[in-house]
């Protein structure tokens, strides 16, 4: 899936691709989790979710290298993001035993979708479109000041939207 995930982003042919890629290797991306405890909490959720978030959203608009962009680097915010730490738990014998499980541990306190644009304009020069689409991925579950604000931005670039409910799907109806 690493070798399909980077040879989606080189078809975008974006200058400054090749050194996101580099960055991505040299970091926890494709073992990551996508969560602590529900989609994708597992080692390589990152890299899975996001391949679905680029499945689903594929065939709600024309594929394209903005949708490449925004799809699978949407949670790029979650980089470096997870650590693995241990806990007492009961195994099935009743017995207490140190397990593991991720915490977080937010270095770059940032927020989320504006993290992930701030991330990738480093490497690549965005589009208005994937900064929008980015930034407003988590769609209403930001603070409810914000849904004016959010709905503006989904009238402006619909693809926006469109990746909200794609990381809704992969999140909820494919439990990565």
């Amino acid at each position: 899936m690493k070798e399909q995930f980077i040879k989606l982003l080189r078809e975008t042919n974006r200058e400054g691709i090749e050194e996101l890629i580099h960055f991505l290797e040299n970091s926890d991306f494709f073992t990551a989790p996508a969560s602590t405890r529900f989609h994708g909490a597992k080692e390589g959720g990152l890299m899975e979710h996001s391949m679905k978030v680029y499945e689903i959203l594929k065939t709600k608009t024309e594929d394209s290298a903005s949708v490449k962009i925004i799809a699978l680097l949407h949670d790029i915010c979650k980089v470096n993001y997870y650590k693995i730490d241990y806990r007492n738990a009961k195994n099935a014998l009743g017995v207490w035993e140190k397990v593991p499980y991720y915490t977080v541990e937010d270095t770059i306190p940032y927020g989320h979708g504006e993290k992930s644009v701030m991330m990738l304009s480093e490497f690549i020069k965005l589009t208005p479109e994937e900064r929008y689409a980015i930034r407003w991925h988590m769609g209403f579950t930001e603070p409810k000041e914000l849904y004016g604000t959010i709905g503006q931005a989904y009238k402006k670039y619909p693809i926006a939207l469109l990746v909200h409910e794609a990381d809704l799907e992969a999140s909820y109806f494919y439990d990565l």
